[in-house]
């Protein structure tokens, strides 16, 4: 049997990964600016979070959700106090996607509506109804298009609200990153959100924030839309949640209410996932990594804000979109095969994607600054 081939795949394999490093198995070092698509958030291997995984596998490492599991709790209680929403609930499930599924599912539930607002450049994930609310038409398979689900321009208020004036008694929900990840960094703004928050209290519709990319520290604030002073009805999250380990959750307020069976999943919240998500949550506060994810995302922009060819950069925290005068392919590339260092892409062409571990230091910075100004002084 040979592997569905879905993936273009650079010719690089990594054997083992330390830090902010991988080495292949050739031997070769590379820095790792990218953390397989902002997941790795407390460093590869970091020695509390491998101790607490290798502790945990000696005792049990799943049973399904029809037994008790002191560990979710912990990891509740725990999540609650580091993002502030001790009030809110939450349930766990496996991905990002599953966690949008679970969110649009359980809004429809709250308000017997069925349509979903999303916007462009939107990437909220693959399955059924995460993909019909992604702006993409390329992963949207015939099966997945549907009228129900209804695009609007990203801050774009005016039309925002035209839509709203339609169709406000049938929209459900309204979906929206913290920050566009794979659109190009894009940030929403102040405005735009207050607005969101605004119609979805007049119509009865759940605001749904995915901070699957934009959460867990990333934009220097444990959720990206907390820095502007919004409370969301629901809010998603994955990637950095377990350093790797798959797990994602869904932060619900508490206005909404649980039923036996409402929801459900076989996998989520099982004892290992819960235990690298308890350590991520502990070396992120013992660490102080929000507060090194702004420090070191400004150092980052600061040192590159003059380099020859980068027209815009787009950051929050360490969540950064560098945009060039042109495709970065040949730039990433450049930076992968000549010096080692792993960076992202997105849907625009020009941006290259800078997401590194909360808890890079400056020396590896240092590294990836010295690399892209040669790489870009060489075009």
């Amino acid at each position: 049997m040979n592997l569905f081939n879905v993936y273009p795949l650079f010719n690089i394999n990594p054997v083992k990964a330390q830090g902010s490093f991988l080495w292949d198995d050739k031997g070769e070092k590379y820095l790792d600016f990218y953390g397989g698509h902002a997941v790795i958030s407390i460093g590869h291997n970091h020695p509390y979070y491998q101790t607490q995984l290798k502790n945990q596998l000696d005792k049990i490492s799943f049973y399904s959700n029809s037994v008790q599991n002191e560990l979710q709790t912990e990891l509740a209680e725990k999540l609650g106090k580091l993002s502030g929403l001790e009030d809110y609930n939450l349930f766990l499930c496996n991905s990002g996607a599953e966690a949008n599924e679970n969110a649009l599912k359980l809004a429809s539930f709250h308000n017997g509506k069925s349509k979903v607002l999303y916007f462009s450049g939107s990437f909220h994930g693959r399955t059924s109804a995460a993909v019909s609310v992604t702006d993409n038409p390329k992963i949207v398979a015939p099966v997945n298009y549907d009228e129900r689900f209804i695009k609007s321009e990203w801050n774009n208020i005016e039309q925002l609200e035209a839509i709203f004036e339609k169709q406000g008694r049938e929209i459900s929900s309204v979906i929206i990153e913290g920050i566009q990840g794979v659109g190009g960094i894009m940030i929403p703004t102040v405005e735009f959100l207050t607005k969101i928050k605004e119609l979805c209290e007049k119509h009865n519709s759940v605001l749904i924030l995915d901070e699957v990319q934009s959460g867990y520290g990333r934009s220097g604030y444990f959720f990206a839309h907390q820095e502007f002073g919004i409370e969301a009805d629901i809010i998603t999250t994955a990637k950095g949640m377990g350093n790797g380990f798959p797990i994602g959750g869904v932060l619900i307020h508490p206005k909404f209410q649980a039923s036996n069976g409402l929801l459900g999943t076989t996998f989520g919240g099982n004892h290992l996932a819960c235990v690298a998500a308890i350590a991520v949550l502990d070396v992120m506060k013992d660490e102080n990594l929000i507060e090194n994810a702004q420090k070191m995302g400004e150092y980052i922009e600061n040192e590159l804000k003059d380099f020859p060819h980068i027209k815009t950069i787009r950051r929050k925290g360490l969540m950064i979109g560098v945009e060039l005068d042109r495709d970065c392919s040949e730039v990433r590339n450049n930076l992968l095969y000549n010096h080692h260092i792993f960076t992202g892409n997105s849907n625009d062409k020009a941006v290259l994607r800078i997401l590194p571990a909360l808890n890079i230091k400056k020396e590896e910075t240092d590294l990836f600054i010295s690399a892209l100004k040669i790489v870009l002084e060489e075009i």
